[in-house]
């Protein structure tokens, strides 16, 4: 009798899901929001799975002190279309950065998931703040480096 080699599924609630909290200051946008995609998708984790959330809660800190290399802060802009004709709208870099700095890095992480309903809700995993404090101490999160 010939036997089978199954790929081992965990269950949801079986896997270890940690907070951990990183902080963004003088950190390049592009290096820190890959890394952070990766560990809110479980990817570093031996029981990776790809159609379950297995991944860790990341909380940001000094996200209003996140930079950027080169020319990239003056050249980089933002497009949103509200569906209406004559509805788009462009946005630079330095106008999100000083009216809400914890967008630029939502949004940088959120292309880095898939475009599904997983997707929609591994970016609820992450939260963002511009400054020092978070509300997130009862969860009492480790700090991850790179």
């Amino acid at each position: 009798m010939k036997q089978e080699k199954l790929t081992k599924f965990i269950k949801p609630e079986d896997a270890n899901q940690k907070w951990y909290v990183v902080d963004a200051k003088d950190q390049v946008l592009g290096r820190l929001a890959t890394r952070v995609a990766r560990a809110i998708r479980g990817k570093d984790k031996a029981y990776y799975t790809p159609n379950m959330d297995t991944g860790d809660f990341i909380v940001i800190i000094n996200a209003d002190k996140v930079r950027m290399t080169g020319k990239r802060e003056s050249l980089k802009t933002y497009f949103t279309y509200s569906g209406y004709p004559g509805g788009g709208k462009t946005k630079s870099f330095t106008e999100i950065m000083s009216k809400n700095p914890d967008r630029i890095i939502q949004n940088a992480v959120k292309g880095m998931l898939p475009k599904t309903r997983l997707g929609d809700k591994l970016i609820k995993k992450l939260k963002v703040y511009a400054g020092e404090n978070h509300p997130h101490q009862a969860q009492k999160p480790e700090v991850l480096s790179f």
